[in-house]
């Protein structure tokens, strides 16, 4: 064989090796870069049917159609909220686990002295979704129909109302916790596993009251199943039920405020382009109609500033890890 023959022989095959790469890089591109291509996992670290809940359904629906897939929910609850935030921690940092938590995301670290993850290292900030405010709200047949007369009511039964909360970390252990503190009233602090066994017993009348969200209670109050006294934003509320609520402010507590944030997060080391995706998907879905309405149903605001944003939205969880570390070591609420 010539060698001419010999070099045109080995360029063709050459040829056929780079065109069958060329080939097997085409179908393999596509496949990396198409994300999402099966369902996500939106992880809520707490018991089903409570606040955290009814959101993730919410934003589950929002976000299946900017991603194209599916959006499945996983509840793993436990020491409040943690086990579930551990488990996202540990999760492979693709894009298919992600994790929705509020406010406890960033007490948890007052209120555990050793976690198994860490609040600003471990995870990727996607952006605060929702704010809302929180409820007062008693038992059926409680006496005090206003908050004057229920402020009377818990001083002449000091020490024996009890106030419960769906367990440690949570957004009514917290409101509670600065609601006992402002009113120097001996209450007496009910732990639940979650807000649904919290608020069944309420409307049972096993205990007196309960900090809750507003999205948890506005059904019950259109229903008059339950009394609200007060509300913890700064304005009332124009929601059916709630409109003619006064503030906790305004009755007296200056400065009582509390708001229940909600955000979602990625494991740490998630590629780039994947949390670009999710982050525009989760910015359709906060404009979707559907999702807005059942925000402002429930008294909650969507949100729409710059902690939409990773960025912004890490910094303001900083700036709340060190405002409740104050508030809860002030109280001496620690786990146990």
């Amino acid at each position: 064989m010539t060698q001419n023959k010999q070099c045109a022989r080995r360029a063709g095959w050459v040829g056929a090796m780079l065109s069958m790469v060329a080939i097997g890089l085409a179908a393999v591109s596509p496949a990396r870069a198409a994300y999402p291509d099966h369902a996500v996992t939106l992880v809520v670290p707490f018991p089903a049917g409570g606040p955290s809940d009814q959101l993730a359904r919410s934003l589950a629906e929002a976000l299946r159609k900017p991603l194209g897939v599916a959006v499945q929910i996983e509840h793993i609850g436990g020491a409040g909220g943690t086990v579930g935030t551990a488990k996202v921690a540990r999760a492979v940092p693709d894009g298919y686990t992600l994790l929705l938590h509020h406010i406890g995301m960033a007490t948890a670290p007052a209120l555990y002295p050793s976690l198994a993850y860490n609040t600003l290292d471990d995870f990727e900030y996607l952006g605060l979704l929702q704010e809302v405010p929180m409820v007062l709200v008693g038992r059926p047949g409680l006496p005090a129909k206003s908050y004057a007369e229920l402020s009377q009511w818990m001083v002449a039964n000091r020490g024996k109302v009890n106030l419960a909360n769906a367990g440690q970390g949570s957004a009514s252990q917290l409101c509670g916790l600065l609601f006992r503190s402002v009113t120097q009233l001996d209450l007496r602090s009910v732990r639940y596993r979650g807000a649904s066994p919290a608020m069944a017993d309420l409307l049972s009348g096993q205990v007196d009251l309960m900090c809750n969200q507003s999205t948890d209670t506005v059904a019950l109050l259109s229903k008059n199943k339950l009394r609200a006294y007060a509300v913890t934003s700064p304005l009332r509320l124009d929601v059916p039920g709630l409109a003619e609520v006064p503030t906790l402010s305004e009755l007296g507590l200056n400065g009582f405020s509390v708001t229940v944030w909600h955000g979602v997060y990625a494991p740490h080391g998630t590629p780039k382009p994947v949390l670009a995706a999710l982050a525009a998907a989760l910015q359709q879905a906060r404009s979707d109609p559907v999702f807005q309405a059942n925000a402002a149903a429930g008294g909650a605001s969507v949100v729409l500033d710059a902690r939409s944003q990773g960025p912004e939205h890490k910094r303001f969880v900083k700036s709340e890890l060190s405002k409740w570390s104050s508030v809860i070591r002030a109280a001496g609420e620690f786990a146990n």
